[in-house]
């Protein structure tokens, strides 16, 4: 029996502990990826960031192979799909607790225990240091 990875889960998981905290969960994502569809013209240095609250995107949909949803972006509607091997990071914009993911690697569904900062990019935390204080878990 293979094992399943773990990623889609932690990412369900982590979605709801955001949300339930009255927080704004945002994806990192590796836009340079197969099959992943976000605007190109707001991929910055191979990467997007992109807000999954509620209130920023309709029809979410967190399933074990790719994340997708609808948003706005500069007005126009886009449909965005991301495969869940290309979510480098999910955390909460305002205190970036949450989890970064390793992809230099297959998702074997093991967790290597190593810590890494949030990716620099447009959404630091509100204390400026664009750094989540270590809170991101690389697996």
């Amino acid at each position: 029996m293979a094992i399943r990875s773990k990623r889609p889960y932690l990412i369900r998981a982590l979605n709801d502990w955001i949300i339930d905290s009255d927080l704004t969960p945002y994806l990192m994502v590796d836009a340079t990826g197969d099959g992943v569809e976000v605007p190109a013209e707001f991929v910055n240095d191979g990467r997007i960031v992109l807000n999954i609250s509620p209130g920023a995107v309709r029809d979410l949909l967190l399933a074990d192979d790719a994340v997708s949803f609808s948003a706005r972006f500069s007005g126009r509607p886009f449909s965005i799909q991301v495969p869940v091997d290309h979510i480098l990071a999910i955390y909460a914009r305002e205190n970036g607790e949450g989890m970064m993911f390793d992809s230099s690697e297959a998702d074997t569904g093991t967790d290597s225990g190593a810590t890494a900062d949030t990716p620099e990019d447009d959404h630091p935390p509100p204390d400026g240091s664009g750094k989540p204080g270590g809170h991101l878990k690389l697996v």
